[in-house]
């Protein structure tokens, strides 16, 4: 069950069609740890060229929704309502699997270091309890 859902997730975050790839947060400890879902369906904008014959979910996409994740995480501390959270590096990244349409990837971040308007999360993406994305994100914080 959805402790957000997408109207909701809207509220917090400024990503809009298409470009809001998180579907709802099914767990969150605010500014700490959040788990999100994504539902990848058949029709999603990427898969028409990414590729056309066997669509596969690019890895740079599964990274910017891990990102949005975390954004949520963030920026529902009442200190950081209203802000906007940028994407501000990758590390350690590691694609270990592939997703395809009708897979629903299982995108977790735990925030494991902040600074000011600077802040790093573990995050890994999953699909059917197996881990296809792992990375660092580094993020900043701003009016």
């Amino acid at each position: 069950m959805a402790l957000l859902n997408q109207e909701q997730i809207k509220e917090i975050i400024p990503h809009r069609d298409p470009f809001l790839l998180i579907d709802e947060i099914i767990e969150m400890e605010p500014g700490v740890r959040v788990v999100a879902t994504k539902h990848l369906k058949e029709d999603e904008f990427w898969f028409k060229g990414h590729f056309p014959e066997k669509p596969v979910q690019p890895g740079v996409l599964t990274i910017e929704m891990l990102a949005q994740a975390g954004a949520v995480c963030m920026l529902c501390l009442p200190e950081n309502k209203g802000k906007i959270g940028y994407l501000a590096g990758i590390d350690k990244a590691k694609f270990r699997g592939m997703a395809f349409p009708g897979d629903t990837l299982r995108l977790e971040v735990e925030i494991i270091k902040v600074r000011g308007s600077i802040g790093i999360g573990s995050a890994v993406a999953t699909l059917n309890d197996k881990r296809i994305v792992t990375a660092e994100i580094k993020f900043a914080l701003s009016e």
